[in-house]
């Protein structure tokens, strides 16, 4: 075993959150040291080769929400960015597609052969969205209110989210109370009257959750994966021009001139603790290396139950961790093709259920253990956007599926067979809305929820490192009583995806975590 020089921190993940608090703790003079087990940096932005030549970033949907006061925090400008012309496209029940422009009047005219009340309403619908999101993307940016607040700075902080709220109006803050808990479907028939419409809307409500669009809370996460989003979009995102992993590595550069040393190919498998509190880690090939503070960004029970000593927890916390609900439910299916779709929106999002319904059945099976069928499918274009991804001429498609539980009814493994079933499954479903789909593909490669867990260390192969249920968010989020990012071991801060303010905000968790060890 050896031993190496004492940080004042180290940094688990090299992910956006983990380089985003390494920069933060460099920048204000604190020796870091960041390691990760993978051989590049980038977290969940990182690109996998599939086949010779074809490579995709699958967890790379969107570039997902970059505050600025993350980017001005590490002294860094964002990379460049493109915003998709489509908000979303969804296949029709009876063939061809609805592509909504995320220009709110040219999304007006698409909506007018299917609903002229509905095209007269969306500009109404969309500019509340824009509202609900700009108020969650001010609650974000600031550590979870604390209920039992009683010093003068907590008291400050309630009162300015009290002034963000009722910056909404009347209306529009009895509106949010409402719609916040509401199930998709719910505020979608409020809203609209087509089926196409509810359809295109509502499938972002159950993105990443092991829930159907009649389950409750399901418009909170839609506005959730919104922030950051431009005005007009229900769905989409910008994404990086220079790659999937742009920002971070913006964020290894900015960490680096802070100082700060990042080792790949270096496993954390255990948090090191004497005399209840933090010492530092044991690295995979027997290294120690000491400080007295670790902040992590792996997820909440791969850090307290997997690298923390449980001798070191109570019982009653151990507990609380354990019943965080991770429960995988997402898989991908990378395509390598010799020729692209023909649909409309593809370096959006495109979402194949032509019906709520639909997606409601999809979920049906997810709660008996079983794989949808057929399943729930959305697809990006990747090629579309970084054509370095695909030999030239080639492209490269990403399809997200839902429902494929990580733990199944019987307990069966995800063994070939498994696997390749639920890949022609997949493949057929893109076939039914794309004639001759098949035909074009020359490679296929399947992630399903324990090959995430085993690629990205995400427990049972939850991207979100904890479902953003209602009751899993804010100062719920990892637990109750551990939602300030200092964890019951004295130096032990927790900022990856598994703390406030959840996934898709880059760097978010990590810099609140790095403003908490500093004492800001």
């Amino acid at each position: 075993m050896t031993k190496s020089t004492g940080y004042d921190a180290i940094v688990i993940g090299a992910g956006a959150n983990g380089l985003v608090a390494a920069a933060t703790l460099g920048r204000a003079g604190r020796r870091v040291l960041v390691v990760d087990s993978a051989g590049m940096i980038g977290g969940r932005s990182r690109a996998l080769e599939f086949a010779p030549g074809f490579s995709a970033a699958p967890l790379s949907i969107d570039a997902g929400w970059l505050p600025p006061q993350v980017a001005r925090a590490i002294g860094v400008s964002p990379p460049a960015a493109h915003e998709p012309e489509y908000t979303t496209t969804v296949a029709l029940s009876d063939g061809g597609w609805l592509a909504l422009p995320r220009s709110r009047t040219r999304a007006a005219e698409a909506l007018r052969p299917h609903s002229l009340r509905d095209a007269a309403h969306w500009g109404e619908f969309t500019a509340h969205v824009r509202k609900f999101v700009a108020f969650l993307e001010t609650l974000y940016l600031q550590s979870p209110p604390d209920v039992d607040a009683a010093t003068p700075g907590e008291l400050g902080r309630l009162l300015g989210l009290a002034r963000s709220y009722r910056a909404l109006g009347r209306a529009d803050m009895i509106e949010l109370l409402r719609v916040l808990p509401m199930s998709m479907q719910d505020w979608v028939d409020d809203e609209f009257e087509s089926v196409a419409i509810k359809a295109a809307v509502g499938a972002g409500g159950v993105r990443d959750l092991r829930q159907g669009p009649r389950s409750g809370g399901t418009v909170y996460n839609l506005l959730h994966y919104l922030t950051g989003a431009p005005n007009g979009s229900v769905r989409a995102r910008a994404w990086w021009r220079d790659g999937p992993d742009a920002f971070s590595n913006v964020a290894a550069e900015a960490a680096k001139a802070a100082g700060v040393t990042i080792r790949r190919d270096a496993r954390a498998v255990r948090i090191l603790v004497r005399e209840d509190a933090v010492a530092g880690v044991l690295l995979d090939d027997a290294e120690e290396v000491f400080a007295p503070v670790v902040l992590s960004t792996t997820d909440p029970a791969r850090t307290l139950l997997g690298l923390v000593d449980p001798v070191w927890l109570d019982p009653e916390f151990i507990h609380a961790v354990r019943n965080i609900k991770f429960r995988g439910c997402t898989a991908f299916v990378l395509y390598g093709l010799d020729k692209q779709p023909d649909i409309p929106g593809l370096d959006g999002i495109v979402s194949l259920s032509a019906s709520l319904d639909k997606l409601e059945r999809a979920y049906d099976a997810a709660k008996y253990g079983l794989v949808s069928e057929p399943p729930h499918v959305e697809l990006t274009a990747q090629s579309l956007r970084w054509p370095g991804l695909a030999p030239e001429g080639k492209h490269v498609l990403v399809a997200r599926v839902q429902y494929a539980p990580y733990r199944s009814r019987g307990g069966e493994p995800w063994d070939a067979g498994r696997t390749a079933r639920l890949a022609e499954s997949v493949t057929k479903t893109i076939a039914d809305a794309v004639p001759a789909f098949a035909d074009s593909v020359l490679h296929r490669q399947v992630l399903t929820p324990d090959d995430i867990e085993t690629t990205f260390g995400f427990t049972e192969g939850a991207v979100t490192h904890g479902e953003l249920t209602l009751d899993q968010i804010l100062f719920m989020r990892p637990v109750a009583g551990a939602h300030r990012y200092a964890m019951p071991i004295d130096g032990l801060y927790l900022g990856g995806a598994g703390a406030h303010p959840g996934p898709g905000v880059l760097g978010g968790a990590g810099l609140l975590a790095a403003k908490r060890v500093l004492g800001r």
